[in-house]
């Protein structure tokens, strides 16, 4: 199955994000490699050590409902506090 093929069986598929934005077949490709330059991008990194940190937080009987890894304070904090550099902003 070529990446075209896949994008047009995508295209078609109910739930898809090809099909819920009605792209022709040459936008659904472009999207489609967009998407994945995306995901493979550098924020990968991130999410991946914060799966590991919340998976072995999990092993340890730490209770995470509601709290994100913030990688400033290299803890578990809330949600809500985990947004905006703690009264810095985002860009420090």
């Amino acid at each position: 199955m070529f990446l075209s093929d896949s994008i047009r069986m995508a295209y078609v598929q109910k739930n898809s994000p090809f099909r819920k934005q009605k792209l022709s077949a040459k936008a659904a490709k472009a999207k489609a490699e967009r998407d994945l330059a995306y995901a493979n991008g550098p924020y990968k990194k991130k999410r991946a050590e914060n799966q590991r940190k919340r998976r072995a937080a999990k092993k340890r009987g730490v209770n995470l409902e509601g709290k994100d890894y913030d990688h400033t304070t290299q803890s578990f904090v809330s949600v809500k506090s985990n947004r905006g550099g703690f009264g810095n902003g985002t860009n420090t």
